[in-house]
């Protein structure tokens, strides 16, 4: 069992592109890999795979899933040939009970969890089994699975979580560097602000995050902002919390990171 506990993390991801590009975003992600301490595997819990139920990846050698279109042949000669671990999404089940967790052979690895992996641990060297997101449940039954996979942090399995607490393509500025709406900036800044919270897990203003007058804009679907919330819920009282890059592009996209523990 116990080495130190793995830190968790939230990864604004942002555009497929930044598999091929290097920037303020990506060159964080990678020296988080780094500088971080090695994990021996990894959940990933990306806004790309929301589902009616839960599932985990069980299959020994996840595919590569390019869930995308429109982008540069580069991207989609991409892979990640990371393992899976049949034996960790076991773990992960046993961990959720009395949730239902399917133990699933046909997905992989989707972009959102691979395209930031990429820089984090290029080689690809290390275990990964991805968890789908529910989409029939509430905000706080999110959170709840977070804690429930907490005691993994303790032996050697790091969460990174992917998706933008601000995501609103259709409102995004697509030309230029254009600033962030008011709205965006506003609940990324309550975001931001409410990520220690040592009180009830039911009053946690952003397991209410909808309370917020920016939410619905920000958030008209909320797959891209849940997956954080799996990452705040596996933080223990005290633990301390840190943004390891923050910022809004195409202005309505919020790449704010959020590393819990470490």
């Amino acid at each position: 069992m116990s080495q130190s506990r793995m830190p968790a993390l939230f990864l604004g991801h942002g555009s497929p592109m930044n598999v091929l590009e290097e920037n303020i975003y990506t060159e964080t992600w990678r020296r988080l890999g780094e500088t971080l301490p090695r994990p021996q595997a990894i959940i990933a819990v990306s806004a790309h795979w929301y589902t009616r139920g839960t599932a985990v990846t069980a299959m020994e050698t996840p595919r590569t899933i390019h869930d995308f279109g429109g982008f540069p042949q580069a991207l989609f000669d991409t892979r990640y040939p990371a393992p899976g671990s049949p034996q960790l999404a076991q773990q992960i089940a046993e961990a959720l009970s009395p949730v239902s967790v399917q133990m699933d052979q046909e997905w992989g690895l989707d972009h959102g969890a691979w395209g930031v992996l990429i820089k984090m641990y290029p080689h690809a060297d290390i275990p990964v089994v991805q968890l789908s997101v529910d989409g029939t449940q509430p905000p706080a039954w999110h959170f709840e699975l977070g804690r429930k996979l907490a005691a993994l942090r303790d032996q050697g399995v790091m969460i990174v979580a992917s998706g933008n607490v601000v995501h609103n393509l259709r409102m995004a500025r697509w030309q230029g560097e254009a600033g962030a709406y008011p709205w965006a900036t506003s609940f990324d800044k309550y975001v931001r602000e409410n990520l220690v919270w040592e009180g009830a897990a039911a009053a946690h203003p952003l397991v209410n995050f909808m309370q917020h007058e920016g939410a619905a804009l920000s958030n008209p679907t909320p797959e891209h902002y849940l997956p954080l919330l799996y990452v705040l819920g596996s933080r223990a009282p005290n633990e301390t919390v840190s943004i390891p890059v923050e910022g809004v592009v195409m202005g309505s996209l919020s790449m704010l990171s959020v590393q819990v523990g470490g």
